[in-house]
């Protein structure tokens, strides 16, 4: 029972990081003028894709080991 709570709080983080970092990438495509204080667009999103990447690196981590 504890195992399935811990599990599924961890699946909830990372889906949560992955919307946050997907968010992230449509407000710098859309609105890359009003974005000042990043001035390389492509390296502030390849950030965001390197977090997303981890966050679903999780979520196939916890597919792979701790699905029951």
């Amino acid at each position: 029972m504890l195992k399935n709570i811990i599990v599924s709080a961890a699946r909830k983080h990372a889906q949560a990081e992955l919307e946050l970092h997907r968010a992230n990438i449509e407000v710098y495509m859309r609105q890359v003028v009003g974005i000042g204080e990043h001035s390389d667009i492509i390296e502030t999103i390849q950030k965001e894709l390197d977090k997303m990447a981890t966050a679903q690196d999780r979520l196939d981590m916890l597919d792979q080991h701790f699905k029951d």
